[in-house]
């Protein structure tokens, strides 16, 4: 394991930390917790020391899931992200309820960094009305929380705001090859660099859509070019890393083998070691798969629970893969059988969508998801998808 250093305090932080995002769940929707905790124990022996979570996480469940993760010793070998629901606070007094709730879901008695979870510059400038800063310094002063950050989904512009705004220790932000200029963007991250913020990234395989095994033809063409051969999400990855003013890498982790390639892949990927030719290469891939995806929905999941039970983070996944890939068949199939009931979940197709608008304010990535919704209707739903997600109809070539 490589480890970067948290500028203000010294921190020697994994560049690899383990996002207790997508663990792994049963047909139920419970958490597999004896599979998560084995995980999250694993990649600590394997040298991450920095644990992401937050309240909203898994149904509320990640938070405890992750706090019986580090009993028996591993407490002492981590430090423990997560982060305030700023969406939950009306006045002062819920934020010290809701961090004590926190401490005790956890069962710690201080948090290493604590963030303001999802801002963007209007949900900011409601903390800063209802006493966030207060509340910071006093949580750092009688230390319930370690390091005071954010974690930002809105524009450029109302990012450096906001840096600019309170004396952070670190903030984390969305950054991958495909979101240079999105969001806080290459701006963003230097600029809060410069600054003295560590900076700690979510997303860098942009929900999984640029680190599918098998990339799309066109994207994989490009990849075939390069001098030495890589996976797709070797690529992605070692593209983040390159940058130096990177703490920390998140990585939503739930399957062995994918924490085992991390692993690996985190062990070299030091700053500037790509070379240009390299860096050429992933901008080319990265123009391409902005061409071929139709949305651009990272699989975050803020917009859901829907109202009515659209599963709208499936729904875009499977367009994207549509449009990716071509094959029109197995996307309507794959549509069709894993938003029906026959997986022992309720649908959760687009076509169930009542244009509520609930979605929209909750989408980090500002997709204005209705409309969206009615593409999807018109290029995966069909009249036979009953009889497809009961396999009575199989996709045909």
């Amino acid at each position: 394991m490589l480890y970067r250093t948290m500028p203000q305090n010294g921190d020697k932080l994994s560049a690899l930390g383990f996002g207790a995002m997508r663990l792994q769940l049963l047909e139920d929707g419970s958490v597999d917790e004896p599979r998560a905790i084995a995980q999250i124990r694993s990649a600590i022996d394997n040298g991450v020391n920095y644990i992401d979570t937050a309240y909203p996480y898994l149904g509320g469940q990640s938070e405890t899931i992750v706090g019986k993760a580090i009993k028996d010793g591993y407490r002492e070998k981590v430090k423990i992200a997560t982060k305030l629901p700023r969406w939950l606070v009306e006045k002062r007094e819920d934020m010290d309820r809701l961090l004590d709730e926190q401490l005790k879901k956890l069962d710690i008695d201080h948090i290493d960094y604590y963030l303001v979870h999802a801002l963007d510059g209007n949900s900011w400038d409601h903390m800063v009305e209802v006493g966030i800063i207060d509340f910071l310094d006093t949580a750092v002063a009688d230390g319930r929380i370690g390091n005071a950050g954010f974690s930002f989904h809105g524009v450029g512009d109302d990012f450096i705001r906001i840096v600019d705004a309170y004396p952070w220790v670190f903030c984390q932000i969305q950054y991958n090859f495909l979101d240079t200029q999105n969001q806080a963007g290459t701006r963003g991250l230097k600029y809060a660099a410069e600054k003295g913020l560590g900076v700690i990234i979510m997303e860098p395989l942009r929900g999984g859509n640029i680190s599918l095994p098998v990339a799309p033809p066109e994207v994989q063409k490009i990849w075939d070019t390069a001098t030495i051969k890589r996976s797709p999400v070797e690529w992605a990855l070692r593209w983040v890393w390159d940058a130096p003013e990177v703490t920390v890498v998140l990585s939503g982790m739930n399957e062995e083998a994918h924490i085992k390639q991390n692993l690996a892949i985190a062990s070299e990927a030091a700053a500037h070691t790509l070379t240009k030719e390299e860096l050429a290469l992933i901008e080319k891939a990265a123009a391409k798969y902005g061409d071929l995806m139709a949305v651009p929905c990272t699989g975050c999941g803020y917009c859901v629970p829907c109202p009515v039970g659209v599963r709208i983070p499936l729904c875009f996944e499977k367009l994207n893969h549509l449009h990716m890939f071509k094959d029109e068949m197995t996307a309507k199939y794959q549509y069709a059988v894993l938003l029906s009931d026959t997986m022992g979940t309720n649908p959760g197709y687009a076509s169930q969508c009542v244009e509520c608008g609930e979605c929209l304010e909750k989408c980090p990535q500002h997709i204005n998801i209705p409309e969206v919704l009615k593409q999807v209707v018109d290029e995966l739903e069909s009249d036979n998808m009953e009889d497809m997600a009961k396999g009575v109809l199989k996709p045909q070539k």
